[in-house]
């Protein structure tokens, strides 16, 4: 059973870079995205504060709307494909998972069964954050990427 809690959130000033991306070449669009934005943070002086991150826009299909990138702190104003953006506050719900990307999907069921359960409704965005780096970790089982999905309470409830 994933480990799933309510949390309440700071908004957290972001550095990203926002595609449309099919969804079996997401591996590779983060592949070349993080170290672009890492280096245009750099280059105005802010610094990345925190571990790389992917918000969704909805939900994937063939293609998935997405930002990937930094938090930041200092100075952040954009430049080039990398834009200034922010990862929203308020209630999340919070979930770690531990295993490969690829198994994602199953959390993702839990916590939504989870959030009706509680009677949560959750935003048309979502974010996951990657707490392992695949090059310095090899063996997917033990990585480990928190999921945060934004929820208010249903009027129902």
């Amino acid at each position: 059973m994933t480990e799933i809690s309510v949390t309440d959130l700071p908004e957290q000033p972001t550095a990203v870079v926002r595609a449309t991306v099919k969804m079996d070449e997401l591996r590779g669009f983060f592949d070349g995205v993080f170290g672009t934005v890492v280096a245009a943070v750099q280059a105005q002086g802010g610094r990345v504060a925190g571990p790389p991150f992917a918000m969704y826009h909805g939900m994937p299909g063939e293609t998935i709307d997405l930002e990937a990138g930094f938090p930041v702190a200092g100075p952040f104003t954009g430049a080039d494909e990398v834009a200034a953006s922010s990862l929203p506050g308020g209630r999340t719900v919070r979930a770690l998972h531990v295993g490969p990307y690829e198994s994602l999907s199953e959390t993702y069921q839990e916590v939504t069964e989870w959030m009706r359960e509680k009677g949560l409704t959750p935003a048309a965005s979502m974010w996951e954050v990657y707490m392992s780096d695949p090059n310095a970790e090899p063996d997917p089982a033990t990585w480990r990427t928190e999921l945060f999905w934004p929820a208010s309470q249903s009027s129902a409830s």
